[in-house]
């Protein structure tokens, strides 16, 4: 579904939107710099962030960064990671989030994950107080399964409240999300910025060499969501399908997010600039019909949601 948030001053947010987890851990104050006005450059004007992130460094920065022009952007923080989804929790981080941002106001925020200990309706009547009290523009979902997306688009509207986006893991070897996060979403209204469309960097050819640095050789979590041989060989053979069209693996791992029929927008990051530019590449690309089927064969289609196996067409 094409995004249909938009920015504070009313124009459609940007089809990518770029994520800032980098910024003041792995990409130091001037690489970030560097890389939010690649992305400005290019018309990008989608920024994602978190409490969590870099011990709050990547506000801060982001912060810094959209001073001068916060009315013509799109700007997504999340909470509730850490401490849990009650409102005490959420207010407490929001408004750190947003001291750090320098925004009286933010555009879209999303509770970072379900939290199975905590009432939804003290959740989302935490959410629309603060709405009402315009201090946010829009409410999104993290990391939800959607059976947990529904029951909270349910328990929201009793506060004539609406789940405005949701933001799954989706790249292309894992494609989870088709079964039924991305159809609902669909179904519902409620726009898809995917994370991770480079598969933790896996899908940029890199760890084809041993010696590699990133995150999968740095992060266990990382090396464990990635760590199955058939997600290597994928990678291997995006690489060589690169090579036969003469695009960027990572370019076409992007553009195959974007080419999906369930349109999600993609949230690209990097470490630096060099690192972003295939990544931007995507947004000029044109995906072919064949091409994405291709691509698609590269890595394992998820079974449907029934076992009723012998009704799929």
């Amino acid at each position: 579904m094409t995004p249909s948030l938009t920015n504070a001053d009313g124009t459609p947010t940007s089809r990518f939107a770029f994520g800032t987890m980098q910024f003041g851990g792995r990409a130091d104050a001037d690489q970030s710099r560097a890389m939010f006005n690649a992305c400005r450059k290019v018309g990008i004007t989608h920024f994602d962030t978190a409490h969590v992130y870099t011990g709050g460094s990547s506000e801060a920065l982001l912060g810094e960064f959209i001073a001068p022009e916060c009315d013509r952007l799109t700007i997504a923080t999340k909470v509730g990671y850490t401490g849990g989804a009650g409102a005490a929790n959420i207010e407490t981080q929001f408004d750190i989030s947003r001291q750090r941002l320098g925004q009286d106001l933010i555009d879209l925020l999303y509770l970072h994950r379900f939290d199975p200990d905590t009432d939804l309706a003290e959740t989302m009547e935490c959410f629309a107080r603060l709405k009402a009290a315009g201090k946010i523009r829009y409410v999104g979902l993290s990391n939800f399964a959607a059976w947990q997306v529904m029951k909270a688009v349910r328990v929201a509207a009793e506060f004539d409240l609406t789940i405005d986006a949701l933001q799954p893991m989706y790249n292309l070897v894992k494609r989870q999300a088709e079964v039924e996060i991305l159809p609902m979403c669909v179904d519902q209204g409620i726009s898809v910025f995917a994370y991770s469309p480079l598969g933790g960097g896996l899908l940029t050819g890199k760890y084809a060499q041993d010696s590699a640095a990133g995150r999968l050789a740095e992060d266990e979590r990382y090396a464990n969501r990635y760590g199955a041989a058939w997600m290597a060989e994928t990678a291997a053979e995006l690489t060589l399908l690169g090579q036969q069209v003469d695009v960027d693996p990572a370019t076409l791992a992007v553009a195959w997010v974007a080419a999906s029929p369930f349109a999600p927008s993609p949230i690209v990051s990097a470490r630096s600039v060099t690192q972003l530019i295939p990544s931007l590449a995507a947004l000029n690309f044109r995906m072919p019909e064949d091409l994405y089927a291709r691509l698609t064969a590269l890595s394992q289609t998820p079974p449907p949601a029934t076992d009723r196996l012998e009704e799929v067409e």
